[in-house]
């Protein structure tokens, strides 16, 4: 087998994280999210498992909403919707998570596109996925500036969602509601959990000898790099060609 792209072990990881769910939604720029949730619907066909339904906002191929994101609350608040990805120009410790700006609200030097939907869909969809490819202090604080959805809920709060795992660049992380806090699970290949605790600024569980990401196997990178990539091409034209681009250039590295 030929190496491995990171951005294709996170589509890897990301299937893994899907794995018995029955309808994964996606939104808009989120190809990483997409190809992960292609990938799983592609493996569940392979093995004869039920089909996995995939809606990705701002797709037409893949997509059977006709009125966009208000279709995408209703189907959420049904309890329709089995997992769905979330990130944050700012996530901190307890799974908080801050799309709004930093500083001082209202007053923020920094500003993002806004919470959105963010704190409905945090709350009621049961497997979310927090997801951000850059895995830097800067990312990952000990508090955020202003709460876009909060990670927890007080006792008796009706609240079946929340968060079920942080994937980053690095690695993966659980996270345990009654405790609040991370768990580091797995360091991907080529990093280290040195790496990690210097990049994360806040404190998080881990074991002594923490485990390494797998990579997927041979016909599962073939399925990737051939039927999802095809399938992602529709909605992500451009993110599925500068792959095709890196793995020819991983597989000349490779044949030297």
């Amino acid at each position: 087998m030929s190496a491995v792209l990171p951005r294709e072990r996170l589509i890897v990881t990301i299937a893994r994280l899907l794995e018995g769910v029955r309808h994964v939604a996606v939104g808009a720029s989120s190809p990483i999210p997409a190809a992960g949730a292609m990938l799983l619907r592609a493996l569940a066909e392979r093995q004869g498992k039920p089909r996995v339904r995939i809606s990705i906002l701002g797709s037409r191929e893949h997509n059977f909403f006709t009125n966009g994101s208000a279709e995408l609350f209703d189907c959420a608040g049904q309890g329709r919707i089995d997992a769905f990805f979330l990130g944050g120009g700012q996530i901190d410790g307890e799974a908080n998570i801050n799309l709004v700006g930093t500083g001082d609200y209202p007053q923020t030097p920094v500003r993002w596109p806004g919470s959105f939907g963010s704190s409905y869909l945090y709350f009621v969809v049961p497997r979310v996925i927090l997801f951000r490819e850059e895995h830097t202090p800067r990312v990952f604080v000990e508090k955020v500036d202003f709460v876009s959805a909060p990670g927890t809920s007080p006792e008796g709060v009706y609240r079946p969602g929340g968060p079920h795992t942080l994937l980053t660049g690095l690695g993966v992380f659980s996270f345990d509601k009654a405790r609040k806090r991370f768990r580091l699970e797995s360091v991907h290949p080529c990093h280290t959990l040195a790496e990690i605790t210097a990049a994360t600024g806040f404190a998080f569980d881990h074991d002594a000898d923490v485990a390494q990401t797998a990579d997927p196997d041979a016909e599962t990178l073939a399925l990737l790099r051939g039927r999802v990539l095809t399938e992602l091409g529709e909605t992500y034209p451009e993110f599925a060609r500068q792959i095709n681009v890196d793995i020819a250039g991983l597989d000349l590295k490779w044949a030297g």
